[in-house]
């Protein structure tokens, strides 16, 4: 009962980072969001989740993890509600990073109670194998949910269903999960602030470049500040005695290549999911509920991959999974490449999803594992935090890359096909044109799928990165786990 309160909350945190995806061009008519600004609809929510996470994993260390992991699930259930009551956009950004301090504050604290909660050994990898798929494939769940709430009832119950599922946790928390032993420590605010900072400042800076060019100033601006926030971040967290991110994480090799690897895949999922809803809808015409039923397959594929990996971690190592999760992730990307206005689902899509589904399965499992082992007891709730914010980060950092690779792309595409549409427009297709700039449909699902193409290109290069961290930076055998995981020292 405690792995399943704990597995419900990581579930609502994960899936609200792309339940929102199947809604997001209701949410464009209703709120009057620009195309390019609709990502933000993404990153408000993942960027302050990612950035506060080393701050959350830390709180719970200090204050208590069962007392902190309960606050975090109320303060997610308030902002949920204020986003589905939201009347403009500025509300709606609002309120989905009001939901990111909260899933920054609970999901840390839901992986670091793992490590309280069940012994070392085979219950504990059993229950990481647990988290590990409900996080990995809570993303495609997120779309199937988010299309049903859509079709049947409207876009804000994207938002209200996580009230009650809130409330659940709430009082069933109390009754299963023991409070944990309190570290006594300091909060790390200034180190939180600037890696939030300069987080929002980099993706702004990508998403600038996508809408208005590399040259304009305000891009040009946003990485500056980016690389003075990020750079003061590292200066504080060197001289902080106790920061949100003990730099001494990074000095293990295995551990320092685990959340590169995290960082790069995340970019590539976090990148499909948002690409492929917009290409199902508005070029293949599904509807909402089409579209979610269309990433059903994703999440089982995944948990599949995820269950036969935690099987077989003991006699293989984490490492082979690594690079062959990878590996395969970078082929359905590969493959996914090659997605046109004459694609179909099941001819060009269903495929390369399932190839790279079955990599990112095998992938989650051994990720998390070697984040945790060997970490001493008081680290578990910011090694965690860690962990989670390389996700986040860099699903936020990889969605605003691949959104200037796909806004550039599409640029291109569009300037070539407009002399072909101004030899055949009506008079009244030239006007709307001249006024909105927009080239109408055919032409228009031309440029998104020439964009949605090049945006894959980038994220099967970030996978093939991932892929080369996990065989030459990892060093770790099978024999290495049960000392790994009793607290030893990684080698290499």
């Amino acid at each position: 009962m405690a792995l399943f309160v704990i597995a419900s909350c990581q579930l609502m945190v994960v899936l609200d980072v792309t339940i929102v995806n199947i809604a997001l061009p209701h949410i464009q008519t209703a709120l009057d969001f620009s195309t390019t600004s609709l990502s933000w609809v993404v990153n408000a929510y993942t960027l302050t989740f990612g950035g506060l996470l080393l701050l959350g994993g830390r709180i719970g260390d200090i204050l208590g993890r069962r007392k902190v992991f309960m606050t975090g699930v109320a303060l997610f259930a308030v902002a949920s509600l204020l986003g589905g009551l939201s009347q403009s956009s500025g509300e709606l950004l609002a309120a989905r990073a009001l939901q990111g301090v909260g899933g920054a504050i609970a999901s840390p604290t839901a992986l670091a109670l793992i490590t309280t909660t069940f012994a070392e050994g085979p219950a504990r990898n059993r229950a990481f194998g647990v988290f590990a798929a409900v996080s990995a494939g809570g993303g495609a769940i997120g779309l199937l949910a988010g299309g049903i709430l859509v079709e049947w009832l409207d876009w804000r119950w994207v938002f209200f269903v996580n009230v009650p599922i809130a409330v659940l946790i709430l009082l069933a928390a109390p009754r299963w999960i023991a409070e944990s032993e309190r570290h006594p420590g300091h909060f790390d605010i200034a180190g939180a602030l600037t890696s939030t900072l300069g987080m929002v400042a980099l993706v702004y800076g990508f998403i600038r470049a996508a809408q208005e060019g590399w040259r304009d100033p305000l891009t040009l601006g946003s990485f500056a500040v980016a690389v003075v926030l990020l750079l003061t971040f590292v200066q504080v967290e060197r001289r902080s005695r106790q920061p949100i991110t003990p730099l001494r994480m990074f000095a293990d090799r295995n551990r320092a290549g685990t959340y590169g690897i995290m960082l790069c895949l995340a970019a590539a999922i976090f990148g499909m999911f948002f690409f492929l809803t917009l290409f199902v809808q508005d070029v293949l015409g599904f509807s909402p509920l089409q579209a979610g039923l269309a990433f059903l397959p994703v999440s089982a594929v995944i948990a599949v991959g995820a269950g036969v990996t935690s099987q077989l971690l003991p006699r293989y190592g984490p490492k082979p999974f690594m690079v062959t999760g990878a590996l395969l992730a970078a082929a359905g990307l590969a493959w996914l490449t090659l997605t046109d206005i004459h694609s179909t689902y099941l001819g060009s899509i269903l495929g390369p999803m399932l190839v790279f589904s079955l990599g990112m399965g095998m992938q989650f499992v051994s990720l998390t594992l070697m984040a945790l082992s060997g970490v001493r007891r008081e680290d578990s709730g910011a090694a965690s935090g860690l962990l989670n914010a390389m996700q986040q980060v860099g699903g936020s950092l990889g969605l605003s890359i691949l959104v200037t690779v796909f806004g550039t792309a599409g640029r291109h595409k569009a300037e070539s096909l407009v002399p072909e549409f101004l030899s055949t427009a009506t008079p009244a297709q030239r006007l709307v044109f001249q006024r909105t700039g927009e080239l109408p449909p055919p032409w228009s699902e031309q440029v998104l799928a020439s964009g949605i193409s090049a945006a894959f290109v980038m994220a099967a290069i970030f996978t093939a990165v991932a892929a080369l961290i996990a065989l030459r930076v990892i060093q770790v055998r099978p024999g290495d786990l049960e000392r790994l995981q009793g607290g030893g020292s990684t080698p290499g």
